[in-house]
């Protein structure tokens, strides 16, 4: 056996040696009987340097075409009768049996039969190519100039096209039409199926036809795209491959879960990938994934992304690999990914509505049925109390339960969908409609509560992290609202009263907040919510100059009253916060009657105030207001047979400081009624009302006495000072009944939304007047569309709305119609 394919370098004899004539046909038989001992592997013994000297004189003496046809009938020869008798003995009957579809033989003796043939017509291909070779060395000279000269290919290249027509295209007997290439192909593909079906084939030796198929050409210009392997193989393997992997997906269809389903067709990719390293062709790996992504996804998708065990049981039971898959089907076939992410779409808005009606049954859910009465009074007002604290927790359960949601859609975005832009958007837009859905009307309140409970009480004994992860999750919330100038309002409400009743856990939080706003949601939106600080600010620094002052009045008096002030700017802070829910607003608010002690301290900050501010206005908000008062209670006898009197510090609401000090002189037997209280006082009924609820029915802060002793509070009800309270720390907070903020009610959010509305109006017609001043004129649709789009970041105006507005500033002469236009159009007048 001689291995290899070698050139070997024979220098051309001296130019004296072809003075004779050639003997051609006995220099032929000489030539001949060379070629059958390197056919025959016995090559040891010739000088192929005397060969090469033949063939060069036979070209020298112009019988180069005779040689050449010779050498062309002597391989053709030697392949039909040869090597062509040596193949068809490897075509057994249970190769034969099988390639006629004749269901009759094993696995096993298909693929044992199957591989002997492969053998056979390797190592007949191999053998070709090495004897080819040799016989290329010995007719170098023949090719060099009689080929060049006549422009007929190579010897090598003839020979090779020789055994594809003598061999690949030979019948398989002479009773047999299947040519011998036929036969090779469905081998090969015969052996792949098993392969496909979990059995072990010889890779390497089915490689090895392969790159014979792929030397080898369909025509006689060995053109690059009809090399046997792309005209004869790769077709018929990408057509087979094709039914295949249809019926599979039709099985597994029927016969898996989705999950089952992807690991399988993803598997099916990687090996046909493989399959084309190692076996096949590489450049058939692009096609043969086509065929398998066609088959096994892209006629599949939808139906693998709605089955039950699809794309909702995936989300739902946290089965993130499986979405993974799925997420990586889909992109194989489709760039945006259409199906899953309409899927994902449809299960966020489902979950989102699930968690939208929810919220609404709790708030919408009655109130408990009050207890009976045994005075006969009316506990309808508790019972409402306490339904809008239930409220009030069912708003903060939907931004958790919100939030909860996103958290989980953030895990399966970065884990399964590899952080795909498109899912982002698509996933964003579908948690967008539903926080803003009509039918829920009240995610801006409730975000806006969610961040004042943890402004109050959930950060504190946070880390910074925390703080922020509690920050960014509020500001993710913020970004999904559509009609963020609602919101503003709503936060500006909670803010106010955080900042007024000493509420929030830290002002830095506070201000990281505003910060983080202000980042995502641009300075306009933030311009109010700063100015607030500021106020509060400059509040600190009136509080300390006006005690400076007192200081430098003289002798300080031990009973003076320390004022902490805080000024707020009418424009800015939201007034109907401040005042609270009572009948009174600011502008008809009674003024409270302060005690004479601190009647005096209103009055001397006043004067202090506009010496430094002239012509300013100060309006007091004794709601609003808190005061630290020292309360001592009469002498009680200790274990020891001693008396000891008993001091408390009482931090109460302003109101509940000017209640307390009317008992100050009045006789421990005496008391007040409600309606005395009233008179003196003149505190707004509801605002009283609470107050005395904290401080004669709250059990832990009754430092008056009711009688008679109910919840509900009367016109005709009395108040004693008790002389008997008890309380377990110097220090005692008397918080308001019902105080703090609350879920608005039915009718409150709508005042709320009418509110909006009007001041939405003014900032439509700004926008409105700040487009035509820049365009001058502009049909209808176009000023629509360009209002709304400037609008987008705050809110989402109605068209209504802007054609109302339009109008009312043409009326005004701001604008005017323009007569005899083709269509709508406005021109805007200077």
């Amino acid at each position: 056996m001689i291995a290899g394919r070698g050139r070997q370098r024979i220098r051309p004899p001296r130019r004296g040696l072809h003075g004779d004539e050639v003997d051609f046909e006995n220099t032929w038989v000489t030539i001949e009987a060379a070629f059958r001992e390197i056919h025959t592997k016995n090559a040891s013994r010739l000088s192929y340097e005397e060969l090469y000297r033949h063939a060069y004189r036979i070209v020298l003496k112009k019988k180069g075409e005779q040689l050449y046809k010779n050498v062309h009938d002597f391989e053709k020869g030697w392949l039909s009768r040869e090597v062509r008798g040596d193949i068809q003995q490897l075509l057994s009957p249970n190769l034969l049996a099988h390639a006629q579809s004749v269901a009759s033989t094993t696995a096993n003796e298909r693929r044992v039969s199957g591989e002997k043939f492969l053998k056979g017509l390797k190592q007949a291909w191999g053998d070709h190519q090495v004897c080819m070779s040799m016989l290329a060395d010995v007719l170098m000279y023949m090719d060099r100039v009689y080929c060049q000269d006549h422009r007929r290919p190579s010897i090598y290249t003839t020979a090779m096209v020789l055994f594809r027509d003598e061999i690949l295209k030979s019948p398989l007997s002479a009773t047999e039409e299947r040519i011998i290439l036929g036969l090779l192909n469905h081998v090969i593909l015969e052996q792949i199926q098993m392969e496909r079906d979990g059995d072990v084939i010889d890779k390497h030796l089915i490689k090895s036809c392969v790159h014979m198929l792929d030397g080898l050409h369909a025509d006689d210009l060995e053109s690059e795209d009809q090399r046997l392997y792309h005209v004869s193989f790769e077709k018929e393997y990408l057509d087979t491959s094709r039914d295949f992997y249809r019926a599979e997906s039709e099985l597994m269809l029927r016969e898996s879960d989705a999950g089952a389903y992807c690991k399988r067709a993803k598997k099916r990719i990687h090996e046909e990938e493989d399959r084309c390293r190692a076996t096949l062709m590489e450049s058939t790996s692009s096609k043969i994934r086509e065929v398998v992504e066609a088959e096994l996804i892209q006629g599949r998708i939808r139906e693998l992304v709605e089955m039950d065990s699809g794309v909702h049981f995936m989300i739902d039971n946290d089965r993130l690999e499986e979405l993974n898959l799925i997420y990586d089907l889909n992109a194989r076939v489709d760039e945006r990914k259409s199906e899953v992410t309409r899927s994902i779409q449809k299960r966020i808005m489902e979950l989102g509505t699930e968690i939208n009606n929810e919220a609404l049954a709790a708030s919408q859910a009655p109130a408990p049925a009050p207890p009976l009465n045994t005075d006969g009074g009316d506990k309808s007002k508790q019972a409402q109390e306490k339904n809008v604290n239930l409220q009030t927790v069912a708003a903060i359960k939907w931004v958790e339960d919100v939030l909860g949601l996103k958290d989980k859609f953030d895990r399966i975005w970065r884990q399964s969908f590899e952080s795909d832009s498109l899912l982002d958007t698509a996933m964003f837009n579908s948690f967008r409609d539903f926080i803003n859905s009509t039918a829920f009307p009240r995610s801006s309140e409730n975000i806006s509560l969610f961040i004042d409970e943890n402004m109050k009480k959930g950060i504190k004994g946070k880390t910074e992290m925390e703080i922020d992860q509690v920050l960014d999750k509020a500001i993710t919330l913020i970004k999904y609202v559509q009609d963020k100038d609602l919101f503003e309002r709503y936060y500006k409400k909670h803010l106010c009263r955080r900042l007024i009743m000493n509420k929030s856990v830290s002002n830095e939080v506070e201000k990281q907040m505003i910060e983080k706003m202000k980042q995502e949601l641009g300075p306009s939106f933030t311009s109010k919510l700063d100015a607030m600080f500021k106020d509060m600010s400059i509040s600190a620094d009136l509080t300390s100059g006006y005690k400076r002052h007192v200081e430098g009045l003289g002798d300080r008096d031990p009973k003076r009253i320390d004022l902490s002030i805080s000024v707020l700017t009418k424009m800015t802070w939201p007034m109907e916060s401040i005042n609270g829910s009572g009948e009174s607003q600011e502008g008809n608010r009674p003024k409270c009657n302060f005690p004479p002690a601190v009647e005096k301290v209103r009055r001397g900050f006043e004067q202090y105030y506009a010496e430094k501010h002239s012509g300013r206005e100060l309006t007091w908000l004794p709601n609003m207001g808190t005061a630290d008062i020292k309360a001592v209670f009469p002498k009680v006898p200790q274990k020891d047979g001693t008396f000891k009197e008993r001091r408390h510090e009482l931090n109460v609401s302003t109101y509940a400081m000017v209640v307390l000090l009317l008992f100050n002189e009045l006789p421990a037997d005496e008391c007040l009624t409600f309606e005395e209280i009233q008179a003196q006082t003149n505190i707004p009924k509801n605002d009283l009302v609470r107050n005395l609820q904290s401080l004669a029915v709250a059990p832990r802060t009754r430092v008056l006495l009711k009688e008679p002793m109910s919840k509900e509070v009367k016109p005709t009800d009395k108040f004693y000072f008790n002389e008997g309270f008890k309380g377990n720390f110097v220090k005692i907070k008397v918080g308001v009944v019902s105080s703090g903020n609350k879920v608005e009610s039915d009718q409150q959010r709508k005042e709320t939304e009418k509110k909006n509305d009007d001041e939405r109006n003014f900032v439509i017609e700004a926008a409105v007047v700040r487009i035509m001043k820049q365009r001058k004129e502009l049909p209808h649709q176009k000023l629509v569309l360009e209002t709304i789009s400037q609008l987008a970041s705050q809110f989402k105006p109605e068209v209504t709305m802007i054609k109302k507005r339009i109008e009312s500033l043409i009326e005004r002469e701001y604008l005017e119609r323009i007569e005899g236009a083709a269509v709508d159009s406005y021109r805007y007048l200077a």
